[in-house]
């Protein structure tokens, strides 16, 4: 699973060198299809349920499953999040980053900054012993404390031969509920933040999930191992 981690984070990284105004979402996809393949894995991503892309990237106001479009091109301000998933060996990886595209406005700069850091703040608490509803108030309360809504309505996931798999990982609840992390377990961890209301519309395409008032959404994910000893980050590059 490190293989499938290395790889799906190589192509962020791509991703986020390729990134520039005037580029097309569709051109980006195609930046992290030739990544993937040319390090011997299979986007996750392509024919899952049918979705037709390498990558989700969602500009702005779409939350997730962003499908891209060579008509959708990027400008200085967007915010983008690039979902990507590499599957290798039997095993996939899963991770999200949301960037910025040249200057962005002081409060795309904030929600960015506590989406992340809610995610690394879950990840430090993620040990054995401790439940999901742990992280997953962790993660609520960072945000809602600095003003920011909490999506409820899509979680992260159990990761390993399937792309999604049990338990659920949301990003919200109570502490102290939840199923209790053991070593051996990988899941992702994925907060949905948003700068306004936490509502979500779920457009005709069947895949693209937007903010109902039109604020800005952030998207930040890792694939963990929970070890004896602690989490273990999974989607880092080699």
């Amino acid at each position: 699973m490190r293989k499938a981690g290395a790889i799906t984070a190589g192509a962020l990284e791509a991703a986020a060198k390729a990134i520039h105004p005037g580029m097309s979402t569709k051109e980006l996809d195609k930046v992290i299809h030739n990544y993937i393949t040319s390090h011997g894995a299979k986007p996750s991503f392509l024919g899952y349920a049918g979705y037709p892309a390498s990558a989700c990237i969602s500009v702005n106001d779409t939350v997730i499953h962003g499908i891209p479009s060579a008509h959708e091109k990027l400008k200085e301000g967007d915010i983008v999040s690039v979902d990507v998933g590499a599957y290798i060996d039997g095993f996939h990886g899963d991770a999200t980053k949301t960037f910025m595209v040249g200057e962005v406005s002081p409060v795309a700069k904030a929600l960015l900054s506590s989406t992340e850091e809610s995610l690394m703040l879950a990840i430090s608490m993620a040990k054995p012993g401790i439940r999901i509803g742990d992280l997953s108030a962790a993660i609520q309360e960072y945000n809602e404390s600095r003003g920011f809504g909490v999506v409820r309505e899509y979680v992260g996931h159990g990761v390993g031969s399937e792309l999604h798999e049990e338990p659920e990982v949301p990003n919200f609840g109570r502490a102290g509920h939840g199923v209790r992390l053991v070593p051996g377990l990988v899941i992702a961890i994925e907060p949905m933040i948003t700068e306004g209301s936490p509502r979500v519309k779920s457009l005709s395409d069947g895949w693209t999930v937007k903010t109902v008032d039109g604020s800005l959404a952030a998207h930040f994910e890792h694939t963990i191992a929970i070890t004896p000893d602690g989490a273990v980050i999974l989607t880092l590059p080699e």
